[in-house]
């Protein structure tokens, strides 16, 4: 995937936030004070949206951790409502799209696209691809890491990891607040917030490069070849590592410490490589007729056990 580039914050956003730091120091500042957006950072996400706001207060609210109000209480100007309106929206507007753009496709199919389309990681990755994640205002030092890695690691995956990749909710939640903001200052125009979205989110997730979740794909799997499946989490509070063990056989593992779904994916990510380029190798073998491997030792019977 390639990023543009994007405008970054402007450099006398830098001066402002000095003379309002000389202004209002830390100690002496009013409770609740947030420093406001500069109107070139405001501008410069309007841009990115392409659509100017009447009250330009919300991009600055949209935009505002409740981080950023430390070491005060956070005050009534973070995105949280914002975000609210927009999540509804979005998924309002979504269940349109894919209604009428597949005329005959069942429920199940339908919901898996929208929610393909306004998740965590979609949102994340329009938050990334445009930029806008550099307007976020905050103070959490720990979100800056997380940002960077997601960034290092969408490369490897086109349109979404399917539950590979673990997506600061941050960067979803500005995305949907902005959403919000739109929708508000549009007197709830919903048909100005699609044209915004449907060009941020451009290309949506269709039905061709719809993926499947790796737990999902490898249930279907055993269950079609009648192995049993047994995914082991209970260590993972100790070692932060998941197993998948197929007929009781250790076929995949993965580590990640900041969520154990995250390496749950993984691991069955790893067990349903393993497994397909075992079966395609037994059936190279038996067709060439070099090497024949009975079938049953596949074929078993097949549970899902989860600890």
């Amino acid at each position: 995937m390639e990023f543009t580039p994007s405008p970054s914050p402007s450099p006398a956003a830098d001066d402002d936030a000095m003379r309002r730091e000389q202004l209002y120091p830390r100690e002496d500042a009013p409770e609740g004070f947030v420093p406001p957006m500069s109107p070139a950072d405001v501008a410069a996400v309007e841009a990115l949206l392409g659509y100017e706001f009447a009250d330009k207060s919300l991009v600055e609210q949209a935009l505002t951790h409740g981080s950023f109000y430390y070491p005060y209480r956070p005050g009534e100007s973070t995105y949280e409502r914002l975000e609210y309106l927009g999540d509804g929206v979005l998924t309002c507007l979504m269940s349109r799209e894919v209604f009428v753009t597949y005329r005959d496709l069942p429920p199940g199919p339908l919901t898996r696209l929208r929610a393909a389309n306004v998740d965590k990681e979609k949102l994340a990755r329009v938050a990334v691809d445009h930029g806008i994640h550099r307007f976020l205002r905050h103070k959490a030092p720990q979100l800056d890491g997380q940002i960077d890695d997601f960034i290092k690691e969408l490369c490897e995956y086109q349109y979404h990891s399917n539950g590979l990749l673990d997506a600061p909710k941050v960067l979803s939640d500005i995305v949907e607040s902005l959403i919000g903001a739109i929708y508000l200052d549009s007197n709830f125009n919903q048909e100005v917030v699609w044209r915004v979205f449907r060009n941020l989110a451009d290309p949506l997730i269709s039905l061709e490069t719809l993926g499947r979740h790796p737990v999902s794909e490898l249930l279907e799997f055993c269950q079609k070849n009648r192995r049993g499946l047994k995914i082991v989490k209970d260590g993972w509070d100790k070692n932060l590592k998941v197993d998948v063990l197929v007929d009781g056989e250790l076929v995949g593992s993965a580590v990640y410490g900041q969520k154990k779904e995250i390496a749950q994916n993984r691991a069955a990510k790893a067990a349903l490589d393993k497994l397909k380029e075992t079966l395609g190798q037994c059936s190279v073998e038996s067709a060439t007729g070099e090497v024949h491997v009975p079938l049953d030792r596949l074929d078993l019977a097949g549970a899902l056990e989860i600890q």
